[in-house]
């Protein structure tokens, strides 16, 4: 009679053990919530701004319109696209060089308007920043050659 097959035991590995992903996510999940929720304010202040608190002309302006290439990025941030939180680290800086020039020029209550579109410009290009960051840093970790364009992927 022959002995039962056991199987050879494993020799330890000499590579270190990864350690759980959970406070990498959770920290991309926060720089996501960050970008959407400073891309949504930068929305409602640009519409604000023009329309009610501090108009070019009375009744509102046209420069309301400024809010409208800002509804862009929202769905690929949204569907948490990479290539969006991208190109949006780069458009904000037009909205940040605008608050800029008109915190110097414009007169209260302008001014503060002004000053807070700098401060979500730049929680956003942060926040975009981070996430792209800490998504390549756990691609990597993962050994992917290429980085998940979703959540899902």
């Amino acid at each position: 009679m022959q002995a039962p097959l056991s199987p050879a035991p494993i020799p330890p590995s000499s590579e270190p053990a990864v350690a759980p992903a959970a406070p990498v996510e959770n920290h991309v999940h926060i720089s996501r919530a960050l970008a959407v929720g400073s891309l949504l304010g930068l929305i409602a202040l640009s519409l604000a701004w023009e329309l009610l608190i501090a108009p070019l002309r009375p009744g509102g302006s046209w420069l309301a319109l400024k809010a409208l290439p800002l509804c862009l990025p929202l769905a690929g941030l949204l569907k948490n696209r990479m290539y969006t939180y991208r190109w949006v680290s780069m458009l904000v800086w037009l909205y940040f060089t605008e608050g800029v020039v008109r915190a110097w020029g414009d007169k209260p209550p302008g001014n503060y308007c002004a000053l807070l579109e700098i401060a979500l410009c730049l929680v956003l290009f942060v926040a975009c920043l981070m996430h792209v960051r800490l998504r390549q840093r756990d691609a990597k970790a993962a050994g992917l050659s290429e980085i998940p364009n979703t959540e899902a992927s």
